[in-house]
């Protein structure tokens, strides 16, 4: 079976979309599956395209296995809506660049951005007559609203939902992340339940495992690594941590990038915070893992925007495959997970207070940390580590390919 896949974000890009686009890939290559990815040239979230691609139309790759097409894209930074709309627009263009070269193909996975990947899938499904899945990373229009990106009046936020109920009725079969999105999409757009399926984003337990890497003594670091974006709440984070300036061997890690990089920087330097590290770099795969070993705890800091988190990060997968207890400042989905799952503590979002003090008491709890490490590494071993990802993925693309697609 030769699978293609439709994704703006893929590594070395940043961010959980292009974490589970690859996931779901290496997944199905590890179950026999060939596998082509169509994908724009490396550009989220700092918009800084590599000399090698500017201004080519497309460049043909491998990775693990997996054949990959990349295509043009604009060199502009992923912030704002004005900005984010033309770098998909110009996607949805260049992606259909592969059209003479992706060869023979079985099935389409439309994996991100959410909705809009769709549609030059289904101009592929179109041309090759083949059936076109699609992939639910996070609830758009919803998510724009709640990001504060466009309002529910606006006429943006109704061609959304149009193209979604569009999409999701279209659609040969659904597969969000997340159980979370599924009452969403059966009842508020009407999707056929029975070919809606839960796949969640999973984690490659071979690159993100316990690694014995050289720590910092009498150091207890709790890290942050990813997109510094509007979903995250680091105001939070930023007063907690002026609030265990006295606690010398305390120290609060923030890596990655994004949009909102300039205004952390800013707040570290008012608030005079000497126990906060800003690692202003982009890493790859490889070197977030080694990073991540490097930490006593793991966080993430969810923004509250005035409801429970439907969605799982596909952070808290890497997280857990560490072995790190983790400091979930979320309600809703993520919340639950940390509880069912026995990896971390939960903190309500913007209670910065309790966050000082659950950090306090992993610090003074070392036992309570390596349980809760074992805990997270034991079950995304068991559920969700990306061999089982692409073992349940490839039977439902089988059964959408031979036409009998089951709940």
């Amino acid at each position: 079976m030769h699978v293609l896949i439709i994704a703006q974000y893929f590594p070395p890009d940043m961010g959980g979309g292009a974490t589970r686009a690859y996931n779901v890939a290496k997944g199905l290559v590890l179950n026999g599956v060939k596998v082509t990815v169509i994908t724009a040239f490396p550009h989220y979230p700092h918009g800084k395209i590599p000399q090698k691609y500017r201004w080519k139309p497309l460049v043909i790759e491998h990775m693990d296995g997996i054949r990959v097409i990349r295509t043009l894209i604009l060199p502009l930074e992923s912030k704002g809506l004005i900005n984010r709309l033309i770098l998909f627009i110009t996607f949805m263009i260049t992606s259909l660049f592969a059209i003479p070269i992706v060869g023979k193909i079985d099935v389409i996975w439309a994996a991100n951005p959410n909705i809009i990947s769709f549609f030059p899938a289904m101009i592929y499904g179109t041309i090759f007559r083949r059936p076109v899945t699609m992939n639910v990373d996070d609830l758009w229009p919803e998510d724009l609203y709640f990001f504060g990106l466009t309002s529910k009046d606006s006429l943006l936020f109704k061609i959304g939902e149009q193209m979604a109920r569009i999409a999701y009725h279209k659609a040969k079969a659904i597969t969000p992340i997340s159980p979370g999105y599924v009452p969403v999409i059966v009842k508020r757009y009407g999707a056929n339940p029975n070919k809606v399926h839960v796949v969640r984003a999973g984690v490659d337990t071979n690159k993100f495992k316990p690694m014995k890497v050289l720590k910092e003594k009498n150091k207890f670091i709790v890290l942050y690594s990813g997109a510094f974006s509007v979903a995250y709440d680091f105001d939070q984070v930023l007063k907690a941590a002026k609030l265990l300036e006295k606690h010398k061997d305390i120290e609060i890690v923030l890596q990655g990038g994004g949009e909102l990089l300039p205004e952390i920087k800013k707040k570290v330097k008012e608030l005079g915070l000497k126990n906060v590290k800003i690692i202003d770099k982009i890493l790859s795969r490889e070197e977030v893992a080694k990073l991540l070993n490097t930490a006593d705890a793991l966080l993430l800091p969810l923004r509250d925007f005035g409801r429970p988190y439907l969605g799982i990060s596909s952070k808290l997968y890497e997280y857990q495959a560490v072995g790190k207890p983790i400091i979930c400042c979320a309600e809703g989905q993520p919340a639950k997970y940390i509880k069912e799952t026995g990896s971390g503590v939960v903190v309500a979002p913007h209670d910065y207070r309790a966050l000082a003090e659950a950090i306090l008491n992993l610090k003074n709890n070392p036992k309570l940390c390596d349980k809760m490490g074992v805990n997270g590494r034991g079950y995304v071993e068991k559920n969700v580590s990306i061999d089982r990802l692409g073992s349940y993925l490839t039977a439902l693309l089988v059964a959408i390919l031979y036409g009998n697609l089951k709940r």
